[in-house]
């Protein structure tokens, strides 16, 4: 479906991203249960840095050629990285008061 999303809409987003905001929506809506793809989720959880190995690889190989971009490297990463913390931070706890905010009102 995501790679059908990616041919026929005119957007610059990768088909794996439609495919996770399909499940996402699948999964809110009750389509697709939380238990058909638990033990596949926590799977790929486990094996999550193994994914990057390739990544590193290739940033170890080209080195050399980095070596004179650092600086600029350097700048870019920390404030996205310092974004991705923010907002990952932000979501949760955005997240969490909903979820507590809605056992709250159960109990009332």
């Amino acid at each position: 479906m995501g790679e059908i999303c990616h041919a026929v809409l005119p957007l610059p987003i990768p088909a794996s991203i439609y495919g996770l905001l399909l499940l996402l929506a699948a999964l809110r809506f009750g389509i697709v249960k939380l238990e058909q793809v638990k033990e596949v989720g926590l799977f790929l959880t486990s094996i999550f840095p193994l994914l990057f190995v390739p990544a590193a690889a290739g940033v170890m190989e080209l080195w050399a050629e980095m070596g004179e971009m650092l600086l600029p490297i350097v700048i870019a990463i920390i404030p996205v990285t310092v974004l991705v913390l923010v907002s990952a931070g932000r979501t949760t706890q955005a997240l969490t008061s909903r979820r507590a905010a809605r056992k709250e009102a159960e109990h009332d």
